[in-house]
This record gives C-alpha cells, structure tokens and sequence, in this order.
C-alpha cells in the first residue's frame, strides 16, 4: 500500500470541494435565467409572424396577440392559447412546434427558429410579462455615460479627442461596444459651411470663412453657433423643414386646385422660429390658439396650420364630405406630427401593430370635429387684414360696445368683425322648393320658392345678415317662423348688388330653436332666374347703445368694415355650443355610416388626459405637450437630429410604434427629450445648440475603409454627417454664391422662373405669372406651392406637392436632377452671375478667376489637380464661344455677335456651371 504525506491529502480535498463549488455555482448561475424583455424580445416575433392572423383585423381561431387582455383570453376552443408560467400546456408553444403542416404555425409560412421558439417559451415560463412598448413608457432619469476615460478625454489627456457635450458621453459608450472611436474634428472651411447650412439654410460669405479660421480665441465656434442662431435666416430654414410637416401650400388642391390666402401662417412659422417660441407654446397656438383666452390674431393665425388641408371647390360636391375628409386628416396629421403614431391605421380597425383601439381613433377625432370650416369655396373661417385706417374703426366699434355693453358682447363684436363668425352657410338649407344650391355652393330659390333653415337656435338676436348677390331688383324675402305659413319672423325688399353684398334685416325677437322659412319673390325676372345668391347668414344682437347719439354712425360703420374686401388667412374658431357637433364612430371607416356616439378622449395605451385640462381642441393639445407625455418631446429630438445627421435615433422618423426599429441610442434618445422638457424649457434653439457643439457633430465626414466596413450608414456616429441638401436648400445656396439670393422677408408667395405649360389650371384661368425684381431671387421657403403642380425643380429634389402630412422626405439620385442644374433657366442664370463675379476678382488672371469661382462656391481653396481640370475646360469653351460668338450671345442673353469679353464671360460661364454642379457644392460636409 502505498503511503502518502498528509498534506496530499489535504490539498486533493480542498481541489475537490473547489471543484465542487465551481460546478455548483455554474449550475446556479445556468438556471438563473435572464428576464425577457416583451418590448424589444418578444413583441418583434409577434409582429413579424403572427399578428397578421392574429390581431387586427383578423383574430383566427378566436386568439388575438394585438391586446394584453385579448391574447390571454379564452380563445374559440374555450381555452387560453397562452397560460402564464406554463409552457407545457400552452396551446401557442404546441402549435409552434407541431410537426403536422395543418397545425403548426405560422400557417403555410415558414417555421419560427429554434432561437425565437426558445426565447417565446422562456417569455411564457417566466410569467408572460406583457410590458410596454419602450415608446410609450415615460423617460426616467438618464445618467450621462461619464467614464475616467471619457473625463480624460474632456481634458484631451493623452491625446484623445476631446468631448464637448454630454452627447458625446453616449456616442462614445456606443463606439466602445462596436470598437469605433471618433473621427478627428473637420477642417474650420468644412466646419463652417456645414454649421451654416443646417442653422439658416445658406453657406457663409468666404470673408465670414477666413474670419473663423484665423480666430484663434476658445470660444470662436460657439460664438458663430450663436450668431447663426440669432439671424433673421434661421426662421426660414427651419420653416422650410416645419411646413412639409404642415402640408402648406398655396392652392386648396383636388382637381380645381384653386388659390388659397394663406402664406400669413408661413410668416407666423418664421416668426416663431427665430423668435424661438418655446415648442409647447409653439403646439398649443397651431392646434388651438382661437380657444385661449383673449386670444391674439397671431394666435389665430396659427391655428392656420390645420387650415392647410385641402378643399374641394369642384362643383357637384358633397361639401360635409370633404370636411370630414379634413378632419380626419387633421386627425392624422396631428398624431403623426407630434407623436410619430400611424394613428391612420386605426380609422377602419384596432391597429394592427400598436395597442390603439378603433372607438379611440373616434374619440381622438371629437377634438377636431367642432370647428367652423365646412369646405366653402369661401374657405372660412378666415381672419380678416384691414388696412391701418380700418383697424382703427374696428377697435373704436370694439370700445363702444363694451362701454354700453359687457366685455364678452365687445369680444363677440371684435370676432365677427375680423371673422365673420359664427355664420350659417348655404347648405345649411333643406327642403328647397323651386330652387337649388347652385354648384352646390350658393342659395339660389327662384320665384315664389323657399328653403328651410334647420334648428336655428335664437337668443336675444334682433338682426338677419345675409351674404348676397343679385343683378335685379325688386327681389322680396320673407322669413317665416315653423312653416311657410307661420309666424313672420321679417319681410324685406333685396336691392340690387355690385358683387357678393352683406345687408341687415331687423327681426322680431324670438328665443328657443325654431326651423326658419326662406321665403324668395321676384315676379319681374324669368322663372327659370334666382331671385338671389346667397353664400351665407347669420343671427346677431343688434349694437347696443342705440339711444346715444352717434349709434347710426357706428352701425353703418360695422356693416361697411363686414363687406369690406381685405387680405385674410383661414383660421379655426371652435363652434358655439348651439352650433355643437355629435361625433360617431364611423363603422369600417365609412362616413356615411354612422356607430355609436363618443365623447373626446385619448388613447388608453398613452398616458393620461389631464384632469385639469378643457375637453377640447386646447386640452388635447396641451395633453401633447404635457411631460408625462413620453412621445412628443422624443419626436422633437429625433426628428432635429435628423435633419443635422441624415437620420433619426429611431428610424423611421413618422414611426415609434412596435413596427419602428428600436433606437441606436436610446439613453441618449430619453436623455434629450428630458432636457428639452426640463433644462431647455421646450426652446429648439437651445436643442440645436446641444446638437450642434458636440464632437459627434463636429467629426470630419471623410469615409475610412474601417468606418466603410464597421458602419457603412453612420449609424453610431463615428464620422461626421455627409448627405445632399434639400431642394429648396440647393437653389438658395446656388442664388446666394452667384450674389442674386434677395434677403427680403415674409409677404405673399412668389413666382419664380419655371416652364411654360407646367401649370394646368381648370375653371379658375389662374397662370404662373413670373415675378419682377428681386421677388424671382428670394428664398425657396416663399416660392408659390400649386398642390396638382408643385415648382418643378423642387420635386425633382424630392420635394412634396403638400397634400399630406410628409415627415421624412426620400433622397434619390436621378439624371434627371443633373438636368436640372445644368439647364434650369434660374441655375444658368445664377452661373452668369458667378462667372461675373469670378472675371471681375481674377482681372484678366484665368487661374485667379477660376480659384475664385471655387472659393465662392465651396468655401475652400482649390487644389492644383482641379484647377488644371477647370482651366482645360475654359480654354474648350472659350475656342468654342470664339468661333460661336451667338452662342456665347445666346447663353449670356446679349446681342449676337458681340464683343471679346463676352466669350470669356461665356467661357467663366460654362467653368461657373460645372462648378454648381460638383457633388461638394450639393452636399453638406
């Protein structure tokens, strides 16, 4: 036997009992399985495979996985296909699983993996959580990512790239789990111009250039953030980004497409902009402004932004049809603009993604339902612009009433006065006798005939307005009270007009709701002949104080300021209560088939509506903005980063529901809506100027091998944004380089340079009438916008026709963009300038001129390769215009034949295009 020391012994026992506890705790550890996440594990399975069949529209077999309560119901077998904490028996794993065709799902599809079966069985063992969808859970408290490391970088110890906002922290923990790390900071020339074009749409003067790159002081980039920030540009810029949002345009769309008075609300979104007009107050203005209290015209006029959807003049159309068309679209609109919810889905059905039930689309839709506007030729309501002299009328009639009246029959003035609200349109009518709604638009009751005015609810009302026109006289109206032969109510002569005219008929003073009889005589015309047009009425009290001496005056004063003809906007004004809408659910989406009534509400999967908040257009709005709200503040940010980096956090930019890709960084997503709520207090300059003092933002756009192969699309940010100018940017930048961009703000749109024949507009005659002056060189947020017809050069750079709500405009890359900005009329035009500008700085030096030409477009100095490429190119064109001396003629606009200077010009022309066209001149960065 053989004999060892004792302390083997010892030492093999405590190897054993070693062993042991390793095995034990591997064990341990093993069966300590980690939760799943429903929102980012499970919920993507489901929506991939399942949900088509299962939820939604369709819920085969009974079993529905859109809501909580529905996917752990009893299905049509009388059982749960899901039961919590028991895999085993639960019919949803079995028929993953199943190994019979018939049975196994996903039906006749191909089967789920192994890994999305395990990780569905280990969901339903662990409990069946069903969770929040990320989007729609409130933003904690986010620590900012800060490191050793990342301090040491603040510092720039050894040699790293310094960091120089919290933002970095988060794009830096990112870099180190996908092993990227930060480019080196762009040169100061690039730097510029791309600070520039994001902040006010327009690249910097080459002075402006030289000045930042010789200022040596450390604070020299914030204070050109902050310049940039403060210039009346800004507003424009950023307009031009906000009205895609709010589909505006300049005509009302549809097939007749006719002009539209509404570029009052372009200028309030410029105005708002560079005033930096906190976000909340920004939302709550457009969507609600006429219900604040004592609300201002600005206010009104921003409650334009629902007034952009589009109105059907076309004759033969069913007006409330169309109305309800742009409720609904405002409905959409409002969703997709502040919550980046595809609330469009739930107008015929639950969504088939997102926990967003059908009656709530309905709810959500009895905000909206209320307003004034009914898809009128007329276009009202519309606020009303009177000149300095008329202004000063209405205020003095505003004083009189509320010095022989009360402060809400002053304001009851003031609005009718600026609104003509509330007012009855002509369709109101029913049971027209002998008479009809010409184009269904006006009143028109021939002889002896009559209409019924519905449900007109009188109070302490003493006057008629009716809105007419006639060419004849000896018309008569009576109005009778029940019936045609009820009580009168007022018998009147109607004199001829010159136009649409406003009168007043004193009535006898009746209170309750009561059918009004139109009664219309005119024995004298044809029989086939209306009496009357007329567009619209209205019940009012009559001005109070009629015993003072003045009151005639006054009186006949108001009734001139009403017939006034005065540059207007539309707006929104809320219907009084008497005038009040019902709300239905519309059954499968169809107007015309009237559910069950609702009451406004909002979505339960969201957060609550305020219970301090008005059951209105104004609650709703301030429920958007609320900062329990996880979604609007989220939207905001993605959408920013957006526009300075080519693509959201959270990708697509119109999505955050379950069908979104879950975001890049989301710490960082929920970080910066928290600021914004918090710290910035809702101002979008102070967001932009976080985004852009960054590292992240600074970085060089230059494209490595590394970075190519690590991350193609710059999704974690380790180089700097590098992507096309937008369609209006690109035609400014070019106007702006060749020294013929206008810096004249605000007005009525403008119509610059396009091609004849573009416009097609029926009915109306309207035609593109080119601007004169400066009016053509202005910036591209002014150019008119026709709906059926939008600015050429501006849709073949992808911009929108402005029918609808467009978040995220494509990029595309087509021939035809090349054309354009190498033939478009506006661009050669631009490119004769340049090359002035170009002969006028060289001075006979063709090297000079052409560094300078380069210089002016993209900010940088020419390098000794391209300029020997751009010099052959002017010795080509300048051989060619020598010999071609109308050509030269024909491209510079001169007589033919003309002098020597012309072919250099034409030649420096030809050199100014190309240059116009390089791909650094259309791209940012």
């Amino acid at each position: 036997m053989t004999s060892y020391p004792i302390h083997w012994h010892s030492n093999k026992l405590k190897l054993c009992i070693g062993i042991a506890v390793v095995v034990v705790a591997i064990a341990l550890l093993q069966g300590k399985e980690e939760p799943v996440d429903f929102s980012a594990e499970v919920k993507p399975i489901i929506n991939k495979h399942c949900i088509t069949c299962h939820g939604g529209v369709k819920k085969n077999g009974g079993f529905s996985l859109l809501f909580e309560e529905e996917a752990f119901a009893a299905t049509e077998s009388g059982n749960p296909a899901i039961i919590r904490g028991d895999a085993k028996h639960s019919e949803f794993i079995r028929r993953l699983t199943a190994e019979d065709p018939e049975e196994r799902m996903p039906y006749n599809a191909p089967p789920l993996s192994k890994k999305e079966i395990n990780l569905l069985t280990r969901w339903i063992e662990q409990g069946a959580k069903w969770g929040e969808h990320w989007a729609y859970s409130l933003p904690k408290e986010v620590k900012v990512p800060r490191s050793r490391l990342a301090m040491a970088s603040l510092f720039s110890f050894w040699n790293s790239t310094p960091l120089h906002s919290d933002i970095d922290y988060f794009i830096n923990a990112k870099h180190k789990e996908q092993g990227l790390s930060f480019s080196p900071e762009a040169d100061r020339a690039t730097l510029l111009r791309r600070l520039s074009l994001d902040l006010i749409g327009l690249p910097p003067s080459p002075e402006q250039v030289a000045a930042f790159i010789n200022d040596k002081q450390t604070d020299a980039y914030e204070r050109r953030v902050d310049s940039l920030l403060a210039s009346p540009r800004f507003g424009e810029r950023w307009a031009s980004w906000w009205l895609d949002i709010a589909r505006y345009a300049d005509t009302k769309g549809y097939e007749k497409d006719s002009s539209r008075e509404i570029w009052a609300y372009r200028d309030w979104v410029i105005k708002a902009f560079n005033r930096d007009m906190p976000f909340n107050t920004f939302t709550i203005e457009q969507l609600a402004g006429d219900l604040l209290p004592n609300a201002s015209k600005d206010q009104l006029i921003a409650t334009a932004f629902h007034r952009n959807t589009m109105a059907n003049d076309e004759g033969g159309t069913d007006d409330e049809e169309f109305r309800v068309a742009a409720v609904i679209d405002r409905v959409n609109t409002t969703y997709q603009a502040w919550l980046s919810t595809t609330f469009e889905c739930v107008q015929c059905h639950s969504h088939t993604y997102d926990p967003i039930k059908f009656e709530e689309y309905y709810k959500s839709m009895a905000f909206f339902n209320n307003t004034r506007d009914e898809d009128t030729p007329g276009d009202y309501p519309k606020l009303r612009f009177y000149n300095k002299e008329d202004s000063v009328q209405a205020a003095r009639i505003k004083q009189w009433v509320a010095t022989y009246s009360n402060p809400e029959m002053a304001a009851s003035t003031d609005r009718f006065l600026y609104t003509l609200e509330p007012k009855i349109h002509a369709h109101a009518c029913d049971q027209l006798v002998n008479g009809a709604l010409v184009d269904t638009k006006w009143l028109g009751i021939r002889n002896g005939g009559s209409a019924r005015l519905p449900g007109i609810t009188l109070g302490e009302d003493e006057l008629f307005y009716m809105n007419y026109t006639t060419g004849t006289s000896g018309g008569l109206l009576e109005m009778r009270v029940g019936g045609l032969s009820g009580p009168l109510l007022a018998k009147v002569t109607l004199p001829a007009t010159q136009g649409m005219e406003t009168i007043t008929i004193p009535i006898t003073a009746l209170k309750g709701k009561h059918d009004i009889y139109l009664l219309f005589k005119n024995p004298s015309i044809p029989p086939s002949q209306a009496v009357c047009l007329a567009e619209w009425m209205a019940f009012r009290k009559a001005l109070p104080g009629r015993d003072q001496p003045g009151y005639p005056a006054v009186h006949e004063t108001f009734l001139q300021l009403v017939n006034k003809q005065t540059p207007s906007v539309p707006i929104l004004i809320e219907n009084p209560p008497e005038m009040a809408r019902e709300t239905h659910v519309f059954e499968r989406g169809n107007w015309l088939v009237h559910g069950q009534a609702v009451e406004p509400d909002v979505p339960q999967s969201l957060h609550d509506f305020p219970t301090d908040a008005p059951r209105n257009r104004l609650g709703f709005a301030q429920w958007l903005v609320s900062e329990e709200n996880p979604l609007t503040a989220r939207t905001l940010v993605n959408r920013l980063w957006a526009q300075l980096f080519g693509h959201g956090i959270v990708e697509p930019l119109g999505d955050m529901g379950t069908q979104s890709d879950p975001p890049t960084h989301p710490e960082l997503l929920d970080w910066l809506a928290l600021q914004l709520m918090h710290e910035m207090d809702w101002s979008v300059k102070r967001l932009l100027k976080e985004l852009v003092t960054s590292t992240t933002y600074r970085q060089s756009a230059v494209l490595t091998t590394e970075l190519a192969e690590k991350d193609p699309n710059n999704h974690y940010y380790a180089r700097g944004p590098r992507f096309r100018l937008s369609a209006e940017q690109i035609r400014d930048q070019t106007l702006a380089v060749s020294g013929l961009l206008s810096t004249k703000m605000h007005g009525p749109s403008v119509m610059p340079y396009q091609p004849e024949g573009v416009w097609m507009s029926v009915y109306s005659g309207e035609r593109w009438t080119k601007s004169e002056g400066e009016d053509q060189y202005r910036r591209g947020v002014y150019t008119f916008i026709k709906r059926t017809s939008p600015y050429p050069s501006y849709v073949t750079f992808d911009a929108s026709s402005r029918e609808v709500c467009l978040i995220d405009r494509i990029t595309t890359n087509t021939p035809l963009q090349a054309l354009t900005t190498l033939n478009d009329p506006v661009y050669l035009e631009a490119a004769v300038h340049l090359a002035k500008r170009m002969e006028a700085a060289g001075k006979g030096d063709v090297p000079q001129s052409i560094k300078t030409g380069y210089h002016l477009t993209v900010q940088k100095q020419l390098l000794p390769d391209r300029l020997v490429a751009l010099e052959k190119l002017y010795r080509e064109a300048y051989q060619y215009y020598r010999q071609q001396p109308e050509e030269a003629a024909k491209l510079l606009g001169t007589i033919a034949g003309s002098k020597e200077k012309d072919t250099a010009t034409a030649a420096y022309t030809v050199v100014a295009n190309a240059l116009l066209n390089l791909d650094e001149f259309l791209t940012k960065s």
